[in-house]
């Protein structure tokens, strides 16, 4: 086995300061945006390079860890090892994100009534400046939601209107959205949530109706920038919907 080497040790801990570096990179990328540090170009462009250098400081300190534990510096060996991984999992986020992007299509508006989606009143003040309008995308949005999320429907509770209000207000609360305005006369929800990591703003839309001796509750998230919402507004609205049917 022979003692540890120097270049086995520089190796190691040169591939996990530059993984480390990355991971750094990955982070503030999107919270250096959500705080206000620079526009969001800037923050995709340190998305891409911190990615590169997490997946190259991943690839050196990898090697490193081998050859470290080879010459006997167990200690060295496993923390390398342990960044390595880190750093090549934090690689692959944006990665993941990318695919996922490719996957669904290029729109930012989804909602369980295409026909007649819920309106937006409350938050426009809040989106003054939004690059995106509230004003629905019509048809061809539409064809383009059901084709991609063919789950997103109108949700059917066996409630009468005024409870079944309080039980989508109740949880628009437990999603932790922030309530703009809820208007029990009309049955209506407005509300606005926020990505963690680059915190990014996309409003909602409840509405509450009478159907037949139950209610059916429709649901619409927009969000404020970006064509591609990379599938976020479906998931919104299903994790929505789980929490308000109790499944």
């Amino acid at each position: 086995m022979g003692p540890p080497s120097k270049p086995a040790r520089a190796t190691a801990a040169a591939g996990a300061i530059v993984a480390l570096a990355g991971i750094a990179a990955l982070a503030v990328a999107g919270f250096g945006y959500r705080w206000g540090w620079w526009p969001l170009p800037d923050a995709f462009a340190i998305l891409r390079a911190g990615t590169f250098v997490a997946a190259g400081g991943a690839l050196v300190a990898l090697i490193g860890a081998a050859w470290s534990w080879r010459r006997g510096a167990r200690a060295l060996a496993a923390l390398a090892l342990a960044i390595g991984v880190a750093g090549a999992g934090a690689a692959t986020l944006p990665l993941l994100q990318l695919r996922i992007a490719k996957s669904v299509p290029p729109i930012h508006d989804i909602t369980t009534d295409p026909a007649d989606p819920p309106a937006f009143e409350a938050v426009l003040p809040l989106r003054a400046g939004a690059a995106n309008s509230a004003q629905y995308g019509g048809s061809d949005v539409a064809a383009q939601q059901h084709a991609a999320y063919p789950d997103i429907v109108p949700i059917r509770l066996d409630l009468a209107p005024d409870q079944a209000f309080a039980r989508a207000r109740d949880t628009a609360r437990a999603m932790g959205w922030t309530i703009a305005a809820a208007d029990p006369a009309r049955g209506t929800i407005e509300a606005t949530d926020q990505t963690l990591w680059f915190g990014f703003k996309d409003d909602v839309a409840v509405r509450v109706r009478a159907d037949g001796t139950g209610s059916v509750v429709d649901v619409r998230s927009l969000s404020r920038v970006g064509r591609s919402d990379v599938g976020t507004n479906a998931r919104r609205i299903r994790a929505y919907r789980e929490l308000l049917t109790g499944r």
